[in-house]
This record gives C-alpha cells, structure tokens and sequence, in this order.
C-alpha cells in the first residue's frame, strides 16, 4: 500500500495529453458534436476523436477510483474529503469564474447566443451566463467530488473491507461479465442535454478502480493478458471508428450502444493491464508531468479555443496548419500559464487547489 504506483501516474498524465489532443480536433469536428465554435474543419481528423471517446474518461474515473483507495489508506476519511474539497471541488467551481467566462464569450462570439440582443443584456448577467457555458473540462472534477463523498458512504458501510476484499476474488470470468455491469451503467443517471454528465457509468468506472483494480492480485491478472487484450482492443477501435465514423459519436444512441461499451470495457483493462507492465517507472519528466496533470488538465481547453479563436478569425491558411498552430501553441503556453498561476497565491489557491507548503517547525 506505501509503494508508489507509478503506473498509475503515468496512465493519468498520458490520458491527459490524449484529452488535449482530443479537444484540439473536436473544436472543429465534422461530426454534429456541439463546440463552442461553428466552423468545421478536416473530417478525417474526426477519427481520433472517435477512437478515443469511448474509453479516455472512463479510464481517468477508474485511476481516479484507484487512487481513492490508496489516498485513504494514508488519510482519515475526514482528512480524504477535505483534501478533495480543497484540490478538487474548490478549483472545479472557481475556475468556472475565473477563466470559464473565455469560452462563453467566444460561443457568443460565434453564434450569438442572445439573437442580436446582447446589447440589452446586463454586463453582469452576460458574465455568469458566460461562465456558466464555458464550464469545459471542469465537469470531470465535479463527477469526482460527487463520488468522493459517496465513496465516504460506501467505505463506511463496508467497514471491515468484507466487500472490497470479495471484489479482490475478481478473476476473468467475473471481468468479462462485467461488460454487461457496465453497458447497464450507461443507461442510467445521464443528465439531458449535457451528454458529459453521465453519472451512471462514471460512478461505476470510480468505484470498480476502487474496490476491484486497487487490488495488486486483480491488476496482476490484467497483465498477464495486456498485450493480447492490447491487440483486440486496437482492432476493435478501429472497426468501431469505421462504424461510428460519420455519426455524432456524443449521441445516447451511440453512448448506451452495447457495442460502444464492449469496446470502452476492453480498452480500459487492456490499459490498466499495459501500463502495470511497461509504464510502473519514473524519471525526471514523469515526474514534471504527474506533478502538473491536473493544472494542465483544467487549463488547456481555454487555450485551444483561444488559439483556434484565433486561427479562423485572423489567419488564411489552409485548416491543416491550424491544428498544428493549436498544438504547437498549447505545449509552449500551457506549462508557461502553469507556472504564473503558481506564483500566485491566490490564483494557485483557487484554479490549480494548490496550498502555501507549510513551514516546518523548527527542531533547534
């Protein structure tokens, strides 16, 4: 339980980076996903975004689950939630004042949103409802919080771990009939319209990372079986892209598909199952970006969209050279932005959830 696993860091920060790069073809997407521009860009690129959709914040809600576990094992329950409040929910909320209102205003910008009445419109109520659609990535936070506070329920029922050590006996069998489990999460708990709100299987994702995959004797299982399950997975992402390819990917009717799950549920524990293998190390940038995931996590959306904001507005080149301005911009940009807000206390406090270190109290 003491021993880092570095895996788990590992497959966090790479979701991370996925997620970027996720968010820079998605601005533009040609597949009726709702942005907060209207311009389209390059259909082919569409196919990454399918890809990966499935599965990408499945995986960071399972590490998210098995982290939970191992975060409670160094802390009291009390200690565990006060720390998700002040990491987690506190910047999930400010940042939506702070920052948030970026992506409103360029929506507006784009497809004016108050239908040429924006001039009527107090300047302090066009900030809030600014704020309030440029909210982005911070839902993933939100979600954990809410789990967070469940997790508290469920750990306290299960005081003596008679449950979490039942789910320790998970074997492959109960793996693959989890699949089921799985695609039923799906159609349960998803908030209408917001198709990023799907709290049935986001919560199911929390809570199998931590009472089946904080298990060593579990993940130990799933890397025996990593490459093969590797190679079906890979496979079956791109007959899935194939098939999807052309449709709003976001839509319930593809979300809730039996298929779509069996792909998610087989991509998550060939991940979980490769990265136990070949990614349990550290080095010097693993460790930069684990130390960062989350300031990069909650920041680089409104960077992409300013940058992109700017691509279709002020420059004439072809659409190609506008992803690799975004991305080229995004790597330059965000750990730079990372580091001011670091430097600022307030700021550090209420975006990134970082408190002042405290000081050590003098031995002499």
């Amino acid at each position: 339980m003491n021993e880092r696993k570095y895996y788990l860091d590992n497959i966090r920060w790479i979701t991370v980076c996925i997620v970027v790069v996720y968010h820079i073809f998605y601005l533009f997407n040609c597949s009726g996903v709702i942005t907060n521009m209207t311009v389209q860009g390059v259909p082919i690129v569409d196919t990454f975004e399918i890809f990966v959709y499935p599965w990408f914040m499945c995986l960071l809600f399972v590490v998210s689950g098995i982290s939970s576990r191992l975060s409670l094992g160094k802390r009291t329950p009390k200690e565990f939630i006060k720390e998700r409040f002040s990491k987690i929910f506190v910047p999930s909320i400010c940042g939506i004042f702070i920052y948030g209102w970026i992506a409103g205003y360029i929506t507006d910008k784009c497809t004016d949103i108050f239908a040429g009445n924006g001039d009527s419109v107090p300047a302090v109520l066009k900030y809030f409802i600014y704020s309030l659609i440029g909210s982005g990535p911070l839902w993933f936070a939100h979600i954990v919080f809410v789990a967070s506070l469940l997790l508290l329920i469920a750990v306290k029922l299960d005081k003596n771990d008679i449950f979490r050590n039942l789910c320790g006996k998970t074997n492959y069998l109960v793996l693959f009939l989890l699949t089921a489990a799985v695609w039923g999460s799906s159609l349960i708990l998803n908030v209408p319209t917001i198709s990023v709100y799907r709290f049935g299987i986001y919560l199911f994702m929390f809570f199998l990372g931590y009472f089946v995959f904080s298990h060593d004797e579990v993940i130990e299982k799933l890397k025996k079986i990593a490459v093969p399950m590797g190679i079906i997975a890979f496979i079956g992402g791109i007959a899935y892209t194939a098939f999807i390819y052309g449709k709003t990917f976001t839509d319930d009717s593809v979300l809730q598909s039996p298929i779509t799950n069996i792909y998610l549920w087989t991509a998550v524990l060939a991940i979980l199952g490769l990265g136990a293998k070949y990614l349990n190390f550290s080095n010097k940038f693993t460790k930069y970006m684990t130390k960062n995931n989350f300031a990069f996590y909650v920041l680089h959306y409104t960077i992409v969209l300013l940058i992109g904001y700017f691509c279709v507005t002020y420059l004439n080149l072809p659409f190609g050279f506008y992803y690799v301005i975004m991305a080229v911009g995004t790597v330059i940009i965000l750990p730079v932005l990372t580091e001011i807000i670091k430097r600022i206390p307030v700021l550090r406090k209420l975006v990134l959830g970082i408190s002042k270190p405290k000081k050590k109290k003098s031995t002499e």
